[in-house]
């Protein structure tokens, strides 16, 4: 049993290492949106991004374990932890269960600080909207497209203000 269960309890820590890293990387960039530092937004962008990636591989990891010890259990692939805990060894249960509870825990987390950057993110861009509209106002479309979003505005090509000279 220990031979897939050391994997396992392995690829749960390295999920939660990178949940962490996700998480501190969405506190940097709301740090950024606050301090309205473009190059910074843009920067922890790319690198939400890449940690996204390190994650995806992190829980098909973590999962490909996870079937190795159902099996080793005699239990189907597609077991739960809720399944697979209560039939681990005694020494081994209280980690496996806090190393799941502290994932779910740190991912609800990390998915709650997602949806606080991206409604500051699209309220960065509806305000650089309406900036714009003041400038362009003949240009500012009320319209949608055949996928309910909203046209962008074209930028007029000739300039608006000519000096006197």
């Amino acid at each position: 049993m220990t031979e897939s269960l050391i994997p396992l309890i392995t690829a749960l820590r390295e999920e939660l290492k990178n949940y962490g890293e996700m998480l501190a990387r969405l506190d940097q960039q709301q740090a950024a949106v606050m301090d309205r530092q473009a190059e910074a937004t843009l920067a922890t962008a790319s690198a939400i991004q890449a940690q996204a990636d390190v994650i995806q591989v992190a829980r098909q990891d973590r999962t490909l374990c996870q079937r190795a010890a159902a099996r080793d259990l005699c239990l189907i692939e597609s077991a739960t932890f809720a399944e697979i805990i209560p039939l681990l060894p005694e020494a081994y249960r209280p980690l496996v269960q806090t190393l799941v509870e502290e994932n779910n825990s740190l991912l609800q987390r990390v998915q709650q600080r997602g949806r606080q950057n991206h409604l500051l993110l699209s309220r960065s861009v509806e305000l650089m909207q309406q900036f714009m509209s003041t400038l362009f106002p003949a240009h500012d479309p009320r319209t949608y497209d055949d996928r309910g979003h909203r046209l962008a505005p074209v930028l007029p090509t000739a300039p608006r203000y000519e000096a006197v000279g």
